[in-house]
């Protein structure tokens, strides 16, 4: 529906994260791209998925595109469909399980777009959901960027009957689940209701970028240092308003005394040296999401 004017009613998206059940077919891009079309706003994707597989894709909408860093390194989640080319041993099969939950080795397939360099990634559970003759229904929890392709073949050599993956489908991409994902028809007819002046359904969609962040230390500021770190400024000791425990060289969540999201920063000194400290350095800023001076300033520059 147009606005008064006669233009087309412009969408109440706001920055934050969008849970998209990607189909098998298109590519994890093109996705984005239709998504970015629908809500008419700037988008990116974390945690590429072939376009074979299906499942839980995260895509970040206007400044949640800051995110990305974070979103990529978190731990994934996926069902797999194996077939294996020969009869093994039954009690082989949870054995190679085991062998296989843990620190592997892998290196990037020959069509990978990144450089085929030998790499350690952490396989922390596989569980059999189910089989059927040869093929095999395991659920998978892994780092970031672990190749289940080579993994299945890899479980086929262990066997010595060798496999082949199937079917993928990832269920859980850091803090989002298949749960909270929407299809691109859910998201199309969102927009549409929205448009009609019904926005309630695609707000209920986007999530907020905290939630990708619940996983990391938070830092209460207090609202007269809001401004500074806006600007880049260094977090110091006064500034602190309340924390979670956190570890030196660590990622903090910096927040105001409200719960809104400032920034994201990393920490000079631990929180027990913190405690200790009444002034100094405690986080240096990395990533800002908050417009400068949506928080009245609280400092003043050198020499006034």
């Amino acid at each position: 529906m147009p606005g008064k004017d006669g233009a087309p009613r412009l969408l109440p998206v706001r920055d934050g994260l969008l849970v998209i059940d990607k189909p098998r077919g298109p590519s994890s891009h093109q996705v984005t791209a239709w998504a970015g079309e629908i809500l008419g706003a700037r988008v990116g994707h974390a945690g590429t998925l072939d376009p074979g597989v299906s499942g839980v894709l995260t895509v970040m909408i206007g400044k949640a595109v800051r995110l990305a860093p974070i979103l990529l390194s978190e731990e994934k989640e996926y069902l797999c469909l194996i077939r294996l080319h020969g009869d093994p041993d039954k009690s082989r099969v949870d054995e190679a399980f085991v062998e296989f939950t843990g620190r592997i080795y892998q290196r990037p397939p020959r069509k990978s777009a990144v450089a085929r360099n030998l790499r350690i990634r952490m396989i922390h559970e596989i569980d059999l959901l189910d089989s059927d003759d040869r093929l095999l229904l395991i659920r998978i929890r892994c780092d970031a960027g672990t190749y289940i392709r080579s993994l299945c073949h890899h479980i086929g050599l262990a066997l010595g009957t060798g496999a082949h993956m199937v079917e993928l489908r990832r269920t859980r991409s850091g803090q989002f689940d298949e749960n909270q994902a929407c299809t691109l028809q859910d998201l199309a007819d969102a927009a549409s209701e929205a448009r009609l002046g019904n926005s309630d359904i695609l707000k209920s969609l986007i999530q907020s970028p905290e939630k990708a962040l619940a996983s990391l230390p938070k830092v209460a500021i207090r609202d007269t240092a809001v401004d500074a770190i806006c600007h880049g400024a260094v977090l110091a000791r006064p500034g602190m308003s309340s924390y979670d425990e956190f570890g030196k060289g660590v990622t903090v969540v910096l927040t105001t005394s409200h719960g809104e999201l400032v920034a994201l920063g990393r920490t000079l000194v631990s929180s027990k040296e913190a405690l200790n400290l009444k002034n100094g350095l405690i986080v240096s800023p990395s990533t800002v999401f908050m417009e400068p001076g949506t928080y009245d300033r609280g400092w003043k520059k050198a020499g006034r």
